[in-house]
């Protein structure tokens, strides 16, 4: 049973990876169709909030309660970190740079969360997970250099790739008031009060800035509005909160190498982008990256 556990816990993660994937196309539609995206995020995570109400109530008979000020502040610096402020740099990135290369920027969380997770003293740090997370950097930065892992080095970094990197130190962040959030909350609460607290900021701050025409966003934006705050949010948040809980920062953080991949892959299927042999590649080199860090490490450990 155990083996078990850990075994879904892992597709879990590789599931919430592919739908994180799928929110840079998503969100790349809204940034690009919307001037002043923050009501859509908003939008997102309302939906996202009252969907894991009406499943928690579904499944458990009753909405999770928090039980004390810390747990309140807890959510409260989720919804900030991994919400309020993340949602700020990824639209008005995307409104700079493409998806891919965004995607790429993200490659750099795992590396972030694992060195923060040691100098904690939290985790330990063994060479097979550095050998692991070096292997899964190099794959995204192919897949995403299109065959070049030095590509993003050839240009000056603009505001939309500093907006990316912020959004790498708000998830490192959230990442590990997560981990102190689950022991006394489960993902499911902790994911839907930040949420709602998340949906409650963007909301007035889209409103004090004004220009909000409902009536002409289009199905596009609308269905993408319904993918990030279900499977990006409802399901992929949830998902990763309980791998956190489960494996610790570090080795839940190494999957997110994953989402440059399947947002190249669905970028292909959606967008019409094309993949060489040197993607493929890349997307090989991530897999072996996250599986040396993740089931090697601990096996050998």
């Amino acid at each position: 049973m155990p083996q078990q556990a850990g075994s879904i816990t892992y597709l879990k993660l590789v599931g919430a990876m592919f739908m994180w994937g799928g929110t840079w196309i998503a969100g790349r539609i809204v940034a690009q169709e919307l001037p002043a995206p923050l009501m859509a995020a908003a939008f997102r995570f309302l939906l996202a909030g009252l969907v894991l109400a009406g499943y928690a109530l579904l499944s458990e008979g009753r909405i999770p309660r928090l039980q004390s000020s810390g747990e309140w502040g807890s959510v409260t610096g989720l919804a900030l970190t991994g919400i309020f402020i993340y949602a700020l740099c990824f639209f008005y990135g995307l409104k700079h740079i493409p998806a891919g290369r965004g995607a790429l920027v993200v490659a750099l969380n795992p590396v972030v969360a694992a060195l923060a997770a040691w100098f904690l003293g939290q985790e330990r740090m063994t060479p097979v997970k550095l050998a692991g997370i070096g292997i899964a950097l190099a794959g995204c930065l192919t897949v995403i250099g299109n065959g070049d892992p030095f590509a993003l080095l050839h240009g000056a970094v603009g505001l939309g790739e500093w907006l990316i990197i912020g959004c790498v130190l708000c998830w490192t962040v959230y990442t590990f008031i997560g981990r102190r959030a689950t022991r006394t909350i489960s993902p499911l609460g902790a994911t839907l009060y930040a949420s709602l607290i998340g949906a409650a900021l963007l909301g007035t701050t889209a409103m004090l800035q004004g220009g909000i025409e409902l009536s002409e966003w289009s199905w596009r934006v609308w269905s993408s509005i319904a993918f990030l705050a279900i499977g990006g949010t409802a399901l992929g948040f949830t998902w990763f909160a309980d791998g956190v809980k489960r494996l610790g920062a570090a080795k839940a953080s190494a999957f997110v190498n994953l989402v440059p991949v399947f947002a190249v892959l669905q970028a292909a299927l959606l967008l019409d982008e094309r993949l060489g042999i040197a993607v493929l590649g890349g997307g090989l080199l991530v897999i072996a990256g996250v599986w040396l860090t993740t089931i090697f490490s601990e096996r050998t450990a």
